[in-house]
């Protein structure tokens, strides 16, 4: 199973492309899942329902399951937090895992990168982006750019990075 970052700084479009590129991708025959990386704590369950209750009580692990959709949540209860090969695994095989978040990790990654941020070019110093992706000219890349709006030409890359 392969994973590829979707990097960049807040801002940048990250989540804006990667939303962009799954049905692009499916349509070319691709199966997609994504992980996306929270740098904040956050709760994907509602106060007074069951599940949040069983987890609120100590729970380890909470399934909700329904006729549409299943959902794990897992607490640390004080473990370090899970690495991106660990939680990767927890996943069922698929064509493509689009990461979005981890811009540091050791995987392969395409940054997402708006001069207008204000915030440094992650392919300067990280060899594992294989491209970049802007709404602006970038000199000397040592990499191919790609224009942000271009989802197509994006998503063939993808694919073309795919079949290699």
């Amino acid at each position: 199973m392969k994973a590829l970052g979707i990097a960049g700084f807040s801002g940048s479009g990250k989540t804006t492309l990667t939303v962009k590129l799954i049905p692009a991708l499916t349509a070319r025959g691709l199966s997609v899942s994504t992980i996306k990386h929270a740098h904040h704590a956050f709760d994907v369950d509602t106060p007074g329902k069951d599940s949040y209750e069983h987890r609120h009580a100590g729970a380890r692990e909470v399934l909700v399951g329904s006729a549409q959709r299943w959902a794990l949540m897992h607490e640390h209860r004080g473990d370090a937090e899970p690495g991106l090969d660990d939680l990767l695994a927890k996943l069922d095989p698929v064509d493509l895992v689009l990461v979005e978040g981890w811009k540091h990790g050791a995987h392969p990654k395409i940054e997402v990168h708006r001069p207008s941020v204000g915030k440094p070019l992650i392919a300067r110093e990280d060899p594992h982006v294989m491209a970049v992706i802007s709404d602006e000219a970038i000199d000397g890349l040592t990499v191919p750019l790609l224009p942000l709006d271009d989802v197509p030409t994006v998503s063939a890359f993808i694919a073309e990075w795919l079949r290699r």
